[in-house]
């Protein structure tokens, strides 16, 4: 271990009150929402993180945040980085977190080693250093945090927007509403084929109603779709073919032959019904 790091460990050991009230001091005042439940969160983070990170220095890492002597550093600032991605917090107040440490150390190690102007350099510079590397960390632990969440966000998105509705016995009803891409075609299908398991359909309707257009790409995916489900066991009809869609179908060349077609919801709705041994009479 380096003269600079077990000056910096002994530093932060011997003045760690003084480090920690003004650090939280300091974050206190920066904090967009404040609550009595955050303040609480704010000091036990600060004062896990002050005491691990002494720790580590007091361990030999003047340089290496992967070294094993930061592993529970680490785990720390995942955990909260992780935590403020959740709670709706910005990279810059999550990167404030371990970069507004710099001035309370800076101020104690300046009143320390003032006599010794090589001595304050070195620790000076290790720390910015540790905490450089440090705030980096936390923000890369952030991003993916939130570019997870929004993954999931979207793939809930994606399934409530393709909701698969029991019509009657043995009938379902799978409205689209919006374009048509590979990935919610691969939700439509696991929604679709998961349904006709849990219920035993005979007959799925794809309405594409609410499709915009359909072009080659589309009409792939739906194709995929009915196959999918006819070897589940289901026969599908897809309706809302509106006349642009007709032409452009019949234009890009795309074989439904063996598909039936209908313009509307009701009247492939009927079809289904009589395909089951059902029908529906006006009283």
């Amino acid at each position: 271990m380096n003269q600079s790091a077990a000056t910096i460990g002994n530093l932060i050991v011997n003045h760690q009150d003084q480090i920690l009230s003004a650090w939280v001091g300091d974050l206190r005042s920066l904090m967009v929402r404040s609550n009595a439940a955050s303040e609480d969160q704010l000091k036990r983070h600060c004062s896990q993180f002050l005491g691990l990170f002494s720790q580590a220095i007091a361990s030999g890492g003047a340089d290496d945040i992967d070294s094993r002597a930061y592993d529970e550093v680490r785990g720390l600032l995942s955990e909260i980085s992780s935590a403020r991605a959740k709670q709706g917090s910005t990279p810059s107040e999550t990167a404030t977190f371990i970069f507004s440490l710099k001035q309370p150390l800076f101020h104690v190690m300046r009143d320390a080693l003032s006599t010794d102007a090589s001595a304050l350099a070195n620790a000076l510079w290790t720390v910015s250093t540790l905490l450089d590397k440090l705030g980096l960390y936390t923000m890369e632990v952030f991003q993916k945090s939130r570019d997870q969440i929004i993954v999931r966000q979207q793939q809930e998105l994606l399934e409530l927007s393709t909701p698969v509705v029991k019509l009657w016995q043995d009938i379902l009803a799978l409205p689209l509403i919006g374009t048509l891409d590979s990935a919610r075609t691969q939700v439509v299908m696991e929604s679709l084929l998961q349904k006709i398991v849990e219920t035993g359909a005979a007959i799925a309707i794809i309405d594409i109603t609410g499709v915009p257009t359909v072009d080659t790409l589309v009409a792939q995916h739906l194709m995929k779709t009915i196959a999918a489900a006819r070897l589940m066991g289901a026969d599908c009809i897809i309706s809302g073919i509106r006349p642009q869609i007709a032409q452009t179908i019949v234009h890009l060349g795309v074989n439904l032959e063996d598909v039936v077609t209908k313009a509307t919801l009701a009247d492939a709705f009927v079809v289904a019904l009589g395909r089951v041994g059902a029908s529906i009479t006006r009283g």
